[in-house]
């Protein structure tokens, strides 16, 4: 099964959207009897995004103020709001990031996950009654894209162990795998942890190249990761070819000690036969060349020169007449 497509990295809400809620929310007065209540416009905030705190309006407010934290405290002040005479009054804890409307809604800009917490609403009417109530404000990160990294960058075949680590880790974060393009298989050698983050591939095979692709997902994004595969290296290939090579190389010393050993033999067979220096008969004109003058002609060649030049002059006609006696 291909992996699915994954939602937007980024809930963001239009500021058309947001200036609608503000406006329905100035026009409701919900009956006096109402408790007072806060919620995050949109539910789910995205870092970086616009929030807004909405509250259902209070009948006949004198003035509202908002706090961070559950605390209603000076130095925690955020904003105030005087009903009467349209003034805003900012506190300590002004980011300059947020804007308070007429009706107590306050617009929270460009959030940050610094910005997550309680906020505290404070309503005071004009019979000087007050109302309280807090509200939290939760920012989840936008994903990056996940980068998938392995312990062990060339694995051996079946000897060894790899565990593969979808991206860094991050908080409300679900995580997913795919290996070629499918759902992970079931097997004993694939291992999840228990985030799902990390895979574990126990005595891989020339089959667990891949390409592997991890997903990281929370509640306001998604993000895939490129496509990631394992070089695996076969042992088998690497021993058979160092059996080949020893093979060509005794090989090859088998021949040139049999050459060898021939051409030896031969050489001894065939200098048995030579016949002796003579002193009568010899070279080809039949004339007697003495064994001393052979000798201080030239010094005595190697063997095997003698085969491959042979020379004539030192070969002798023997007359068998000089050896019959008178």
């Amino acid at each position: 099964m291909e992996p699915p497509p994954g939602p937007a990295s980024r809930r963001h809400v239009p500021w058309s959207r947001l200036l609608l809620a503000v406006s329905l929310l100035t026009f409701w007065t919900p009956p006096a009897t109402a408790q007072l209540t806060i919620e995050t416009v949109p539910t789910l905030a995205a870092e970086g995004s616009d929030v807004l705190l909405a509250h259902n309006v209070s009948e006949n407010p004198l003035a509202y103020s908002w706090q961070r934290g559950e605390r209603v405290d000076s130095p925690q002040l955020i904003a105030s709001y005087r009903v009467d005479t349209n003034a805003t009054t900012n506190g300590p804890e002004y980011s300059g990031r947020e804007t308070l409307y007429p009706n107590g809604t306050r617009l929270f800009q460009n959030v940050t996950q610094r910005d997550t917490g309680p906020y505290t609403l404070l309503v005071t009417k004009k019979d000087l009654q007050t109302e309280r109530q807090t509200g939290h404000l939760h920012v989840h990160p936008v994903l990056p894209t996940p980068v998938i990294t392995s312990n062990n960058s060339n694995p051996r075949e079946h000897e060894d162990t790899v565990v593969l680590t979808c991206g860094s880790e991050t908080q409300n974060t679900s995580y997913m795998w795919w290996i070629n393009n499918q759902s992970l298989p079931k097997s004993m050698r694939l291992k999840l942890s228990k985030d799902k983050r990390t895979l574990t591939l126990v005595a891989v095979t020339r089959n667990d190249t891949g390409p592997y692709v991890c997903e990281a997902r929370n509640p306001v994004s998604v993000s895939r990761s490129d496509p990631f595969t394992l070089d695996v290296l076969w042992q088998e290939n690497s021993r058979a070819l160092g059996v080949g090579a020893i093979t060509g190389i005794v090989i090859g010393v088998l021949l040139v000690l049999i050459l060898l050993a021939g051409l030896g033999h031969f050489i001894f067979l065939h200098r048995g036969n030579w016949p002796p220096g003579s002193t009568s008969g010899c070279g080809p004109s039949g004339s007697s060349v003495s064994q001393a003058s052979l000798h201080d002609a030239r010094p005595p060649a190697p063997i095997y020169q003698e085969l491959l030049h042979p020379d004539t002059d030192v070969y002798c006609h023997i007359s068998h007449k000089a050896d019959v006696g008178p």
